[in-house]
């Protein structure tokens, strides 16, 4: 092979590799499609996206949408958005959402909401066509005492200006559950609640949930209605119960305090019997100095001895007759 056909191969093969390279490296085919669009991007800004490690196509396709769709949005503010974490195609859709909407939505806020968390075009879409949100079963217990449950579908619309700090769902329906739990609970009747369900919605609207929230409340509608417990009745079964056992303690405690007195009386009688034991100790003793001292004398002593035994004889004989009496009670008619 002659060095002339040689040099033309490598320059052959040199080309080809700079051309893979080019088309590697610079997006040729995104450049033509924004030129055929209409939009006016330089090949060195593609390269410096290149170079800032952004993906060309995440910035260039939604130019092209802006752009068709009238939007004045330029590439630095798209790439500034991107390298920020931000979603530029969501965001652009947005756009052309609010744009086609007649909803006046600036490309700073959009960014706003979609860096802050929030689905932008989410937020669009519901401001257009509102949202339906549906509480689960609240409960609330009427001055009657009776239980209460509501089931209720809340209407809302997104406020694109509250939606950078402003409360989500879950706030809007614990407010309005709040809302229902305190109407019904000022209620005098449950059932004036069950007659006149739309009183809910009308006294939950008017205290103003949707303040501080990224949305507005168009309407609140109750969508069940249902008797729960006798909250009231349980209570005073309760209560009831409770007086009982309290009464039940009291008079247990009274009764401890009966039997302790009682066998503090019984006490108190053995101790005045074993006085008594004590003292009739005594008198064998008085008598013998009685007798030493001449106050009393032999025959007085007879004398008590004599009417000693016949009183002993006497409580035999009632004893005897008592238990003559009991057998013959005892005994069967037939046998008498």
């Amino acid at each position: 092979m002659d060095p002339g056909t040689l040099g033309t191969i490598l320059l052959v093969g040199l080309i080809i590799i700079v051309v893979a390279v080019l088309f590697t490296f610079v997006p040729i085919t995104l450049w033509i499609s924004a030129l055929a669009a209409g939009v006016r991007i330089g090949i060195f800004t593609l390269v410096g996206m290149r170079l800032r490690r952004v993906i060309p196509s995440r910035v260039i396709s939604p130019l092209i949408k802006a752009e068709k769709a009238g939007l004045n949005v330029t590439v630095n503010q798209l790439e500034s958005h991107y390298l920020a974490g931000g979603n530029v195609d969501r965001v652009v859709n947005a756009l052309i959402a609010a744009h086609r909407a007649n909803i006046e939505l600036t490309f700073q806020r959009a960014a706003a909401i979609d860096l802050a968390g929030r689905d932008v075009l989410e937020a669009v879409q519901m401001s257009v066509n509102p949202k339906v949100i549906e509480t689960p079963f609240i409960s609330g217990v009427a001055m009657d005492g009776i239980e209460v449950k509501a089931k209720a579908r809340i209407t809302v619309r997104a406020n694109i200006d509250r939606l950078v700090g402003g409360a989500g769902e879950d706030t809007v329906i614990a407010r309005v559950g709040e809302g229902i739990v305190s109407t019904i609970g000022s209620s005098d009747d449950h059932k004036l609640v069950l007659e006149n369900p739309d009183s809910i919605s009308h006294t939950v609207l008017e205290k103003g949930l949707d303040s501080g929230t990224a949305f507005e409340i168009l309407s609140i509608d109750i969508a069940d209605i249902d008797i729960g417990e006798n909250i009231g009745a349980g209570l005073q079964t309760d209560q009831a119960e409770a007086d009982k056992k309290i009464a039940q303690a009291k008079a247990e405690e009274r009764r401890a305090m009966a039997v302790a007195q009682e066998q503090e009386m019984r006490a108190r009688v053995e101790e005045m019997q074993a006085k008594v034991v004590e003292a009739e100790a005594e008198v064998p003793m008085a008598l013998a100095e009685a007798l030493r001292s001449g106050k009393i004398g032999v025959m007085d002593y007879m004398n008590l001895k004599n009417i000693e035994a016949d009183t002993d004889m006497r409580e035999s004989i009632g004893k005897g007759s008592d238990e003559m009496r009991k057998h013959n009670d005892d005994e069967p008619k037939g046998k008498r």
